[in-house]
């Protein structure tokens, strides 16, 4: 009986494992960003650096909220604070932390320096 526990768990993990998460982020390049936004899509970029704390903070709200039907077909790109200097003078971004959305071609909001789940909900919002 136990048997079959441990190999209940371990197939849900692998299941959990290989499950692709909504908003699966995606590096930015210029081209990547430019081919979604002719495409007319919904997109969300989010500007991170891995020593920041409220980096990390929004990248637990967004995985909470890409789990939401209406969020599912937002196209993601990460940009790395620290090593991406091109995005960011692209962006008009100067501080880690920032999330921007557009639909299609028009950035319709942006965000810094917040990881509050309603904040970042109605960003999300805009882009659809």
């Amino acid at each position: 009986m136990t048997t079959r526990r441990i190999f209940a768990a371990i197939a849900i993990a692998v299941v959990a494992a290989l499950a692709v998460p909504a908003l699966a982020a995606t590096k930015f390049t210029p081209a990547a960003l430019a081919e979604a936004q002719k495409a007319g899509k919904s997109i969300l970029v989010e500007v991170s650096a891995p020593w920041c704390p409220v980096c990390r903070a929004q990248k637990v709200v967004l995985g909470e909220l890409g789990k939401q039907a209406r969020f599912k077909n937002i196209v993601k790109f990460v940009v790395d604070f620290d090593t991406q200097k091109d995005a960011l003078k692209a962006l008009n971004v100067r501080a880690q932390s920032t999330l921007i959305v557009y639909k299609g071609d028009k950035e319709t909001g942006r965000l810094a320096y917040d990881a509050s789940k309603e904040s970042i909900e109605a960003l999300l919002a805009k882009a659809l």
